[in-house]
């Protein structure tokens, strides 16, 4: 192999080799790449997902603490229902003592 022709093989491999280069450069650049525009856009999202999370959370602590006096109510509105219910028979059967009474002391003898 002449000079000139390592000099020529020289250069030929150091163009591919710039030519990776410039190449994998772009790649990198391409995929990789946030314009100032896009990081502003990204930074508004993100608070805009921190805020929906907030929301989130206190919706949940609201619909539980709801849900916890839901609860609390149906309890007691069971409680007095049953009570009351409680109350009803004793008083038919109040009723039916002074029916059967009043029958007694009505009945001819």
């Amino acid at each position: 192999m002449s000079r000139n022709e390592f000099i020529i093989a020289t250069a030929i491999i150091l163009f591919v080799a710039f030519l990776l280069g410039w190449f994998a450069y772009w790649l990198l650049h391409r995929f990789t790449r946030v314009a100032g525009a896009d990081m502003g856009e990204l930074d508004r999202m993100a608070h805009e997902l921190h805020e929906a999370e907030d929301m989130r959370d206190q919706a949940i602590t609201y619909l539980e603490q709801r849900e916890r006096e839901l609860g609390t109510q149906l309890s007691q509105t069971t409680a007095e229902l049953e009570a009351a219910m409680e109350g009803l028979r004793e008083a038919r059967h109040e009723a039916e003592e002074l029916r059967a009474y009043i029958e007694r002391i009505h009945k001819p003898k």
